[in-house]
């Protein structure tokens, strides 16, 4: 746990009063209580890890559930309005901003999207269902993914139209 705390703050760049970086340490700490033994002791940090996440949850405006996979160098770039499903998987290097849902697309559903590495996804983006992000793929500010995004490119607009992604 410790040394994933470590990575997650050198990937915030240090900045310890991050707002997501206090979620991710909430984040580590609940997939941590997972693998104690002693029933007792995972059922005290069970109720500890809930008050933690609520509390986060309540101040940052964030729902990181500590059931979602995720990869290192994760960033929350800002905070609030912020909603990740449980049934979620994050690559490495991802980046999501203010406003970002990754959730179901119905409820009685329940396959979230799962997102490569290297994956930008913009402020007030929604990812619903099932669907699969490729690496090195940028989502546009608002837009709706719906459908699977491949390697290298880009998704914008409502619905989300994909384009190869250029170098600028």
């Amino acid at each position: 746990m410790f040394d994933n705390i470590r990575a997650d703050l050198r990937a915030y760049q240090g900045r310890w009063g991050a707002q997501g970086f206090w979620v991710m340490v909430v984040y580590r700490f609940g997939r941590w209580r997972y693998g104690l033994r002693n029933t007792l002791a995972r059922k005290l940090f069970s109720l500890i890890y809930r008050m933690l996440y609520k509390s986060v949850q309540i101040i940052t405006g964030i729902e990181l559930p500590c059931e979602v996979d995720v990869g290192k160098n994760f960033i929350i770039d800002h905070f609030g309005g912020i909603i990740i499903s449980g049934f979620a998987k994050f690559g490495d290097n991802c980046r999501i901003r203010d406003g970002v849902v990754v959730g179901l697309r119905h409820v009685e559903d329940k396959r979230a999207p799962v997102i490569g590495n290297n994956v930008d996804i913009g402020s007030g983006a929604k990812l619903l269902g099932p669907i699969h992000i490729g690496n090195n793929v940028l989502v546009g500010a608002n837009s709706v993914v719906i459908t699977d995004v491949p390697d290298d490119s880009i998704a914008v607009g409502v619905p989300a139209i994909v384009k190869p992604r250029r170098e600028l």
